[in-house]
């Protein structure tokens, strides 16, 4: 079909269209009109294969989640990945994606309530989990005492998404100041633009301690890390994490089936290996780390 789409592509020129204009014999412009015809019908059909996803804080799950919908489907996903708030500001200006699979379901509601994603496509998905990382070689082991470690003059910066778009930021926040360590620390945050790009931070050494996603503390690039769950009174509430299809998507049916893939037992497996729980165990106490 690839073959095919390309050659009618190039079969589509400005020439051709000139030619099927001048054509006055009925077969021949039947003929012109059959190629034309195919032309449209081949290229959005290729287009509509591909399913344009933005996403946020599913770097290491959605990879294995798309590689696994892609053998199943045959459809291809297109992601970017970034910060929740920042996708919905996109979204806002006509970014041209067909899912968005947010942090929170903050962002998602307020696509449908401004009339451009379909309400009855939204879902929860997952239940994401902020975790405090420190670097293997840390003389700090956040276990010794939760989030007072950071208070330790060795720590001199604290890596966090930023909480102006970003749920895990927002996130890490609620959580030291429900500790009441927000004013002692603030001064040592540092903002990256995605949990991401805090995790980067952290990693890197730019940061000594870091409020990132367990589901980056499991992977195999941070491997080896100290991390603690961090737990506070309706925390997890605010990671809630749902999909909504866009209004504008070309690719509705694509979009709605990969959103009922990411309910089945083996997805759910995928989503659970690399620390997410279902949302219905939110109220249930196993959604904890």
């Amino acid at each position: 079909m690839k073959m095919v789409a390309a050659f009618l592509n190039i079969a589509c020129g400005s020439r051709l269209l000139r030619r099927a204009a001048r054509t006055r014999t009925a077969p021949g412009a039947r003929a012109l009109f059959v190629i034309l015809f195919g032309c449209f019908f081949f290229s959005s059909t290729v287009s509509a294969q591909t399913l344009r996803i933005a996403a946020a804080d599913l770097q290491y799950a959605l990879t294995d989640l798309a590689a696994q919908y892609e053998k199943q489907t045959g459809a291809k996903l297109a992601i970017t990945y970034g910060s929740s708030g920042n996708f919905f500001a996109q979204i806002q200006n006509g970014a041209p994606f067909d899912l968005f699979l947010s942090a929170d379901t903050g962002y998602p509601k307020k696509l449908v309530d401004a009339g451009l994603a379909v309400r009855d496509s939204l879902q929860p998905y997952a239940v994401g989990h902020l975790v405090l990382w420190y670097p293997k070689d840390s003389p700090l082991n956040p276990l010794d005492g939760d989030l007072k470690t950071l208070l330790d003059s060795r720590v001199q910066k604290i890596a966090i998404a930023n909480p102006e778009h970003a749920p895990y930021g927002r996130v890490a926040v609620a959580a030291l100041r429900a500790a009441g360590l927000y004013d002692q620390l603030k001064s040592k945050l540092v903002f990256g633009e995605n949990v991401s790009q805090a995790a980067q931070f952290v990693q890197s050494g730019s940061a000594q301690a870091g409020f990132i996603a367990l589901s980056f503390a499991l992977s195999p690039a941070m491997a080896g890390g100290k991390w603690v769950g961090v737990v506070a009174p309706d925390l997890d509430a605010l990671l809630v994490q749902a999909a909504v299809v866009l209004k504008s998507s070309p690719n509705h049916q694509t979009a709605v089936s990969f959103l009922a893939f990411l309910k089945t037992e083996d997805a759910q497996k995928i989503l659970k290996h690399y620390g997410f729980a279902p949302p219905d165990q939110l109220l249930t106490g196993a959604a904890k780390p």
